[in-house]
């Protein structure tokens, strides 16, 4: 009776699909109107945020020693480049706001120990993601943007000179390409121990593909990066350290579903103990039985 009672509640706790997609509707609701508020606020400061993102680019051009300056050919070009800025600004800044709304639609699906496992990767997610935008900002960005203007010629009698006059949108678009591909590429642990969480992965099987992570860590620096070598093996070598990484947060993952496992047996197993004190018990019975006979 008791069991059927639980399985009565644990039916009648169960969320039905509609409510589900409402639920769903509610939080993506939050985090769009997250995102156009902090869109509205970041406008107002893009042209300061914008002027951090172009400050590479200034510190280049002092340490060659000329001024350069951004254009811009369009008339509505300028005007859009803020939106964009604006818009990445309040994508990032809302990020932790988007965090939570996705860990309370997923929450209480979950089992406590689930609710911890999930927990450290909410947490380590925009750290990771923080400390890729960080990289390619203070050392990736001076190194190419020094690189890019050693093409520069001075000209001289019969020649023009060769300058670079860079346009703001385009601009925008290498930075953001960057930080976000260092970024994601910093995620790389997070995802890699998921899967191993769900047994998809293993330690052993990393270790064994680890020749071809090189190589494709190679090869997705080439597509994502600009066509200097700087920026490339700057994206490179950090993608193949955190790989290594990923394979001791993997076998750490595999340590302790091993410890888990074996509590698991420990617990299960039968109290021979118990029995052989009752069998003791019986054996110190049965002479007071056969002397009462």
């Amino acid at each position: 009776m008791a069991e059927e009672n639980k399985i009565i509640e644990t039916e009648e706790t169960k969320m039905p699909l509609l409510d589900h997609l409402i639920e769903l509707r509610t939080r993506l609701l939050r985090s769009a109107v997250a995102i156009l508020v902090l869109f509205f606020a970041c406008y107002y400061f893009a042209p300061a945020i914008y002027d951090f993102l172009v400050q590479p680019l200034a510190d280049s051009y002092t340490d060659v020693g000329r001024d350069g300056r951004l254009i811009f050919t369009a008339l509505h070009e300028a005007f859009f480049t803020y939106i964009k800025v604006a818009f990445f600004a309040a994508i990032f800044l809302s990020f932790p706001f988007i965090s939570i709304q996705f860990w309370m639609f997923v929450a209480p699906g979950l089992y406590k120990h689930e609710k911890r496992a999930l927990m450290p990767f909410l947490v380590a997610t925009p750290i990771l993601f923080f400390m890729g935008g960080a990289l390619v900002y203070y050392f990736i960005f001076p190194l190419a943007w020094k690189f890019f203007l050693s093409f520069e010629a001075v000209g001289g009698a019969g020649t023009l000179p060769i300058q670079l006059e860079a346009k703001v949108d385009q601009y925008l678009s290498l930075v953001m390409r960057l930080i976000f591909a260092f970024g994601i590429c910093f995620e790389l642990p997070v995802v890699m121990t998921l899967l191993a969480r769900v047994g998809l992965v293993t330690s052993q099987g990393m270790r064994d593909k680890r020749k071809y992570a090189i190589v494709m860590a190679f090869v997705a620096a080439a597509i994502l990066t600009p066509p200097d070598v700087i920026s490339q093996i700057g994206l490179a070598v950090p993608t193949i350290a955190l790989y290594e990484i990923s394979i001791i947060a993997v076998k750490m993952i595999e340590k302790n579903r091993g410890d888990e496992e074996v509590s698991d047996d420990d617990d299960d197993e039968p109290d021979t103990d118990g029995d052989d004190v009752a069998e003791d018990g019986d054996e110190d019975k049965k002479p007071d039985d056969q002397q009462t006979t």
